[in-house]
């Protein structure tokens, strides 16, 4: 981070590009780092609401798959799409185990404290995955009380498919509360872009799970994050070639189908505004990124820190050698 002509801040990235059979294909860092894969595994926390019927039991269409792999805005139609998973499966706002907080778009939360409302569970970024766990629950008859903790049998699940498409035994994963409630998973980097390197071949085969998966996050990317957000702009800006996921305190997945890779990257302080640039950066140097959708991403891949007169002050630069692995 440049202030003027000065470096003021560093932050230091690991990055793991790895391919469907699991290789290693090139890296930044360490790429055994460890670090909880939070919100950016949410696509593959989802795929067993295709592989269990889930989907088709209750009709989920895209737009609601989609929001099931969210970390998103607030914004109407996320809320509206949220509430229309709970109505379909048949249970109220009340049942979702997160947290409310305000809508992360500023005019959506201005616009809910000028009617008078405060934020409840529906708005919580989370809300989508936890629809989904919910119609998971309900659709194999387990218990929705305490479908959030690590012994309920949603949860168990959800550490199964992580072990199965990381490579991983499940007794080797550490587990952890996320930021909504849910279980969160601590993975080798290396491991958790093979998990995505996984899903893009599987996206690329067709096979069921991962394609419509897939398919719903770059079709409607707007509900995957939303108004201003870099997941909901590189998905349009990549014109379908790539899924990407962010997740909390500097975690960023990308699966690409066409190349059967998978990009996984963490930055070591956490900070949101290194994570941003640094994936556009790496991906670029993968030459998944043409000029005019480095050109569509500038406010992300170059972005400008400003004082409080929005004048602009310093930038914020990446920089990654990415080393190659024969």
């Amino acid at each position: 981070m440049w202030r003027g002509s000065v470096v003021e801040s560093v932050h230091n990235v690991s990055v793991a590009v790895v391919d469907a059979a699991g290789g290693l294909r090139a890296y930044s860092g360490d790429p055994d780092v460890v670090a909880f894969a939070r919100s950016a595994v949410k696509p593959i926390q989802a795929l067993p609401l295709i592989q269990r019927g889930v989907a088709e039991r209750y009709g989920l269409d895209s737009r609601e798959i989609a929001l099931c792999c969210a970390s998103h805005s607030g914004e109407p139609y996320h809320v509206a799409t949220a509430r229309s998973i709970l109505r379909k499966v048949g249970v109220d706002e009340s049942a979702l185990a997160c947290g409310p907080h305000a809508p992360y778009h500023e005019p959506s939360a201005a616009a809910l404290s000028g009617q008078g409302e405060a934020p409840g569970r529906i708005h919580n970024n989370c809300s989508g995955k936890h629809a989904g766990m919910l119609a998971l629950a309900c659709s194999q008859g387990w218990p929705v009380a305490g479908y959030q903790l690590p012994a309920h049998p949603v949860q168990q699940l959800m550490l199964e498919t992580i072990a199965e498409w990381t490579g991983m035994p499940p007794d080797d994963i550490p587990i952890a509360v996320d930021g909504c409630g849910v279980a969160t998973f601590a993975l080798p980097l290396k491991r958790m872009a093979a998990a995505f390197a996984r899903f893009a071949a599987g996206a690329r085969r067709g096979d069921p799970a991962p394609a419509r998966i897939a398919t719903a996050m770059t079709q409607h990317p707007e509900y995957v994050a939303g108004t201003g957000r870099l997941c909901t702009a590189l998905m349009r800006a990549a014109d379908g070639r790539l899924i990407a996921k962010t997740g909390a305190e500097g975690v960023y997945c990308a699966a690409v189908p066409g190349a059967e890779l998978g990009v996984a990257l963490k930055v070591e302080d956490g900070a949101k505004r290194a994570a941003e640039p640094a994936v556009l950066a790496v991906l670029r140097a993968l030459g998944l990124l043409s000029d005019d959708a480095m050109a569509d991403l500038a406010e992300f891949a170059l972005p400008s820190i400003r004082n409080t007169r929005g004048e602009i002050v310093g930038a914020i630069r990446a920089s990654i050698d990415l080393q190659p692995v024969a």
